[in-house]
């Protein structure tokens, strides 16, 4: 390699040729074992979790970064649409529009797939996990070899200032509903959350907030009490919710008494049912992916470009179509309408007629497939990439990449896992 200008074919380059190892074992120990809660964790990580951080970092140029920016910025526009809010909102669960909070909803999950000339928009999460994990694990970088030394020398890693993006963004959160209230009580809800795969993360979360004067407990549903008009953890009040629950529109009964406090503005509950229905849902990319349909909604043009150049295009599956997709399901991939984490998701080429038969009787899109791009991890040997871009109102957080074998993102292939991205200079 002796090119070092930042352009697409660059980053292509690094990404497939140049087997970086980054990754300093021994500071990523340092950084997560700042948190007391995860020292044990941190002691047997590679026994419990050893594929949740790969050795190696992904680059993307300057023409990807600003693709994927640009796509952060249109659909955050059409988010503040009247047309766009009308048209999510009929098709989503009631919830979603009895309750019109003014919070927009923390850690937006922006996945792509990289090309090379910018970047194809996979799916949208609106509770995307591991942002503190990525955080940790940008700071533990160190240069593979002499020669990549001018390209981290000039590459800027915003994980330094992530905490304080964090606190900022929850803080806003807050505001937008609460004004000058103190916020007082942070409860970080999911089911039996000590047994998430993701737990460490919550310690981190827990630790941040109480760092920044905010109490905050982890707690499962089961521990939440509705009473007196207000929500319980114990003797204390909580102000504010931070779901990490995969119950997006707080159907179960075990989710009651969030749903109680929910309803009443009784608490700030982020990420919340309404920024499902507007960022989430599969449906959404239908539209996203359809010129007829942008402008009838009046996005602008430059927005609108900017999303039919980097949304595949994607429909919903009808027993209308059902035998023109199958013919053709090797170009396809198939969604549920409101799945998270891939599950029951599936390639077409992979798809077999019991599968194809129970797709059927279930909510799904077809995504056009756009197959992923490829990162060098030793000799001869590559894994697939995943870009996730956290956003907040429409601005790019933080970049992190998981690299991983099989039909979607998984944490189970060796080397694979997390990976710190590196945008190439401009």
């Amino acid at each position: 390699m002796t090119d070092y200008s930042p352009n697409s074919a660059l980053a292509d380059d690094l990404n497939q040729h140049c087997a970086c190892s980054a990754v300093d074992p021994l500071a990523l120990k340092q950084t997560l074992a700042q948190t007391p809660e995860l020292a044990s964790w941190v002691a047997t990580r590679t026994d419990t979790h050893p594929h949740l951080f790969a050795s190696t970092m992904v680059f993307i140029s300057k023409e990807q970064r600003l693709a994927m920016q640009s796509v952060v910025s249109a659909v955050h526009g059409l988010s503040q649409s009247q047309a766009w809010l009308s048209k999510t909102l009929a098709y989503a669960p009631s919830i979603a529009s009895v309750v019109t909070p003014k919070s927009q909803g923390v850690f937006l999950g922006f996945d792509f797939h990289l090309q090379t000339d910018g970047a194809q928009l996979i799916e949208i999460n609106t509770n995307a996990g591991g942002a503190l994990l990525n955080a940790a694990l940008a700071k533990a970088q160190k240069s593979c070899c002499a020669l990549a030394d001018p390209l981290f020398e000039a590459v800027s890693v915003p994980a330094e200032r992530f905490d304080e993006t964090v606190i900022k963004m929850f803080r806003t959160e807050w505001v937008l509903q609460r004004g000058d209230a103190p916020l007082r009580t942070i409860a970080i809800v999911d089911e039996r959350p000590s047994q998430q795969f993701l737990a460490p993360e919550f310690s981190l979360f827990q630790q941040l907030f109480e760092r920044s004067g905010i109490r905050a407990v982890i707690a499962d549903p089961s521990e939440l009490v509705w009473r007196a008009g207000q929500l319980w953890f114990g003797d204390q009040v909580v102000d504010l919710v931070y779901n990490r629950l995969t119950d997006f529109y707080l159907d179960t009964s075990k989710n009651v008494a969030i749903l109680e406090a929910y309803k009443a503005d009784a608490v700030v509950f982020t990420p919340h049912p309404r920024a499902h229905a507007i960022f989430a849902s599969k449906r959404n990319l239908t539209w996203l992916s359809s010129e007829a349909a942008l402008i009838e909604l009046g996005v602008p043009a430059n927005n609108r470009a900017a999303l039919l150049t980097s949304v595949p295009q994607t429909i919903m599956l009808t027993t209308g179509n059902a035998e023109e997709l199958w013919a053709q399901r090797k170009h396809y991939f198939f969604k549920p309408l409101n799945g998270f984490g891939s599950r029951a998701a599936y390639r077409g080429d992979k798809l077999t007629q019991r599968v194809w038969s129970e797709i059927l009787q279930n909510d799904y899109v077809a995504q056009m497939l756009v197959m992923p791009s490829q990162r060098l991890i030793s000799d001869g040997d590559e894994l697939k990439v995943d870009i996730r871009a956290y956003a907040y109102e429409g601005e790019i957080q933080l970049f992190a990449a998981r690299l991983y074998q099989g039909q979607t993102t998984n944490m189970r292939t060796p080397s694979g896992g997390f990976a710190p991205v590196f945008s190439l200079p401009d």
